[in-house]
This record gives C-alpha cells, structure tokens and sequence, in this order.
C-alpha cells in the first residue's frame, strides 16, 4: 500500500482536551459522534457543471501544527482562485464511461482500473493514468485537453505511460487538483481543524481503519469499517454514503486516497494558486482511505508515491478551472 511510506504519528490525549468538551466533541466546530449524518444533501451555491461544485477563491492556511506532523509545517496561508471540483471520487461506472470511449479513439492506459461496485471509487490507477483520463474527458466533451508531451503544448496526452507530462493551465478541460487546491477543498470553509467537519473522527463520519490507541481524536471503533468489510479487499464504501463538507464534497477523507498533480516537496509554497514544482520523483496524493489510519485522514495530511505506482486504495477527482464549465 502506497501510504505505508508515510510514518504515522500520534497526539496525546492531555493535547487534544484543550479541542475537546467533556462528551469527546470538538467545541465550536460540530456536535455530536455523526450518527445519521449520511447523505445529507449539499445546499446549491451555485449552477456547476453536473456532479461537480464551486470552491470559491480566498485565501486558507495551508498545513497544520495540531499534531507534531513536520511535514505539514510551516502553516502557510495560501490564495486559491475559484475551481469546480467532482462532488465525488471518480466511480468505476464514471471511469469505465470515459475509459471505453478513450481506448477507441487513441488513447491506452497502464491500468484499466478497478473497483468493488459501479458506484464504488475506481481504484488501482497511477498518476499518468488519471491524467490521460482527464485527458479523454475533456476530448469526449469537446474540451480542449490540459495535458501534453511537449512544452510547445502541441502534442496531447494519450499514452498513459510515463512520459514528461506539461500542463497547459489555461485550457478549459479536466485536470488533477493542485496540492493547494485539493487541502482548500477539503478543508470546507473550516479554519483550524483537524479534519473536514471538525477535530475528531469516527466510523459515522468517513471509511477508515479505526485505531483509538493511537490518537485521541479517533473515536472508532477499531479496525476496517465493519460496515464495508466484507472479507473481500478493497473494502470501499459507495461514493455519497457519509455526509458532505462544507462545500459539498464527499469523501474528502477516507475511503480513497486521491492523486494531485504536484511534484511532493517540503515544505509548503504557499502563495498565489502554486502549482507545485517544476521537477520531483515522487507525486503527491491525499485524504486518507479505507485501509489508512486516522492521522491520514487529516485534511493537511500528505503522502507521496512514483506516479507509476497504483494500489487498491489510491483512486482521484477532477477539477475544472472556473469559467469553464
């Protein structure tokens, strides 16, 4: 599994009472253990394209100091113009629909991804393969494709091997999210907290492998969500299952790790809608999944891997740059 190459870390219980009301719940930021707070609708700020929503420009703090994680110090604050984003990870039916179209109109893929169920997370992909289907979406729909091998911007993306890819961040098609963009979304709207809707973490609120022993903001129960865990990997949830963000997001922690177009570099860069850098071995992936612990559900939480790696917890979501719908 790719996030085993990130060390886990912990917080200690005295730490987190500062976060906490006496019932275990984060004060000022949410109420409650989660219970019944499946499915709730996403109030429509704005007219997206369909299945995705607005992530309004702003600035946010990008990292955290909460939990002794160096790698998402220093905190940074960080501006992001607006963007569309995929209200869910992209589905084996979502996948498949653009795959077959792809594979009969030039482009091929490393892997042909995978998945528990039509309306489960497509998993077991690797980086260039999620760019080239950004690729083949955008070209389905009559967008100009972001993704090219050349730095003229010339030759469009469609092999799905690993090859230099350059990004054209002016054309209207389906991309990865920049690191930054990815933690602004995730975050929702909140400032300071551990996670999407507040500081602690259960199985009511997202698909993980519970671990009370290891961190106090995780209230469990222990091990893979008996919910999902069928004795047959990957144990995903169907995409929608838990409550959304603030913003309208689902499964932005939990369920699949999901991969950013960035270069990994420490620490962050902060600025103005920072693409990442220019050069790197390693590509950035975040949110946490099914198979990972509480601590890699944070919303500053990063974890790293070769894009041509791909496991059956690794899946992505699309963005589109705001007036391009």
């Amino acid at each position: 599994m790719m996030a085993d190459q990130v060390k886990d870390g912990a917080i200690g219980s005295a730490q987190l009472a500062s976060n906490l009301n006496l019932s275990g719940t984060t004060i000022g930021s949410f109420s409650g253990d989660g219970s019944g707070l499946s499915n709730i609708p996403a109030s429509a700020i704005a007219s997206p394209p369909p299945g995705m929503v607005l992530i309004p420009a702003g600035e946010f703090t990008m990292g955290d100091s909460l939990d002794g994680d160096g790698d998402a110090t220093p905190a940074v604050i960080t501006t992001i113009s607006a963007y569309y984003m995929d209200a869910h990870e992209v589905t084996l039916s979502q996948w498949q629909s653009v795959y077959f179209w792809a594979t009969s109109n030039g482009y091929s893929f490393t892997n042909a991804g995978a998945g528990k169920g039509v309306n489960h997370p497509v998993h077991s992909l690797n980086w260039y393969d999620c760019v080239n289907w950004c690729n083949a979406r955008s070209e389905r729909e009559g967008k100009t494709p972001v993704y090219y091998t050349d730095e003229g911007l010339t030759a469009v993306y469609k092999s799905g091997g690993p090859e230099t890819v350059y990004c054209n961040w002016d054309a209207p098609g389906y991309r990865l999210p920049t690191e930054a963009e990815w933690e602004k979304a995730s975050r929702g709207g909140l400032t300071g907290q551990r996670f999407p809707w507040g500081d602690v973490i259960n199985h009511n609120l997202a698909n993980y492998l519970g671990a009370t022993g290891s961190f106090a903001y995780d209230l469990g129960p222990d091990g893979y969500d008996a919910t999902w865990n069928d004795e047959e990997f990957p144990y995903t949830s169907p995409v929608g299952t838990f409550a959304p963000n603030g913003y309208g997001l689902y499964d932005m922690s939990g369920n699949v790790f999901e991969w950013c177009w960035d270069w990994y570099e420490t620490p962050y860069v902060g600025g103005s809608d920072p693409p990442g850098p220019a050069l790197g071995s390693l590509r950035v992936f975040r949110g946490g999944g099914w198979d990972g612990r509480a601590i890699g559900a944070r919303c500053a939480k990063r974890f790293s891997s070769l894009p041509d790696g791909a496991g059956g917890s690794c899946g992505f979501r699309a963005v589109l740059s705001l007036g391009q719908p």
